[in-house]
């Protein structure tokens, strides 16, 4: 088995709906066309926001609490997401082969300081099958990222041959300024699940209600350090997919963990209450992570 396919673990199938899942299953989003798929020369959109909209990162531990958190020191980093939909007739080598080449872009360029990837572990309404996410050091990294020649190739040769369509999702956040948390490095990142949730927020509640139902998620996954080891959201910037407003990435420290928190009363309640009246639509996938290594860079 290749390198980058150990990141992903297919054991955790596609029995689980998106329903009775992966969000409340009181709430339904507003239907709404998604857009054409996206070529490589149109990937490299930004747009600069406001520092107010800037969401930050809390990382789970024992005896962590809200106001040690709002007194360390940050780092700022630059969160990106992409999410492909496969064709159904690819082959495991295939797989293996964009997997493996999607990994590696990491050590082809500056600026890319963590990275994990998989199959999408559920199924989900738009019907992606793969999820990459990466973390760069500074916004100008992350936009020659897209411009980069083998980043490039890898797309023509390597993706697009076996995918039909993607969506990118950029956003800045802050990071505890540790190695540890920065790099995402160690025993508690090792492993886990890497849970992805897009939201489309009404346009009229982008200000204090959307910050403010953001900021009620984040009070709620500071009530499970055992089961979360970090978390970022925060504003999309790029401008090549505008269907999602916003983007949140949490790590799990294990599938069982994912599981507690999905189906607990207060990730729902909080969804329900603060989310379901100002979301026109969202799209919650993940995807498992198995141990490729724990030694610092």
């Amino acid at each position: 088995m290749s390198f980058a396919m150990q990141c992903s673990n297919y054991g955790y199938g596609y029995g689980y709906g998106y329903s009775s899942f992966c969000v409340p299953r009181q709430f339904t989003p507003t239907p709404l066309s998604l857009p054409l798929p996206l070529q490589a020369c149109q990937w490299n959109g930004f747009k600069s926001q406001p520092k107010k909209n800037q969401m930050r990162v809390f990382c789970g531990s024992d005896n962590q609490s809200s106001n040690l958190t709002s007194q360390r020191k940050r780092r700022k980093v630059m969160e990106h997401i992409c999410l492909l939909k496969a064709k159904e007739e690819i082959s495991e080598e295939e797989e293996n082969d964009m997997l493996d080449y999607l990994y590696t872009t990491q050590y082809q360029m500056g600026g890319i300081i963590a990275i994990s990837l998989g199959r999408v572990s559920a199924q989900n309404p738009d019907h992606y099958t793969h999820a990459v996410y990466m973390r760069f050091q500074k916004k100008e990294n992350l936009e020659k990222f897209y411009e980069n020649s083998f980043y490039l190739k890898v797309l023509k040769d390597h993706v697009m041959t076996y995918c039909h369509g993607l969506i990118n999702v950029d956003y800045e956040s802050e990071v505890d300024d540790d190695m540890i948390y920065i790099f995402r490095k160690g025993e508690e990142f090792s492993h886990g699940v890497e849970f992805v949730l897009l939201i489309s927020f009404n346009e009229g509640t982008l200000g204090n209600q959307a910050e403010h139902a953001l900021a009620s998620l984040a009070t709620v996954m500071l009530e499970f350090p055992s089961l979360i080891v970090q978390f970022t959201q925060g504003l999309n910037f790029n401008e090549s997919s505008k269907d999602y407003t916003h983007g949140v990435v949490i790590r799990f420290r294990s599938v069982e963990a994912f599981e507690i928190f999905i189906r607990s009363q207060e990730y729902k309640d909080v969804w329900i209450s603060k989310f379901q009246p100002i979301v026109l639509k969202s799209l919650p996938l993940h995807f498992s992570v198995d141990p490729v290594g724990t030694e610092l860079m």
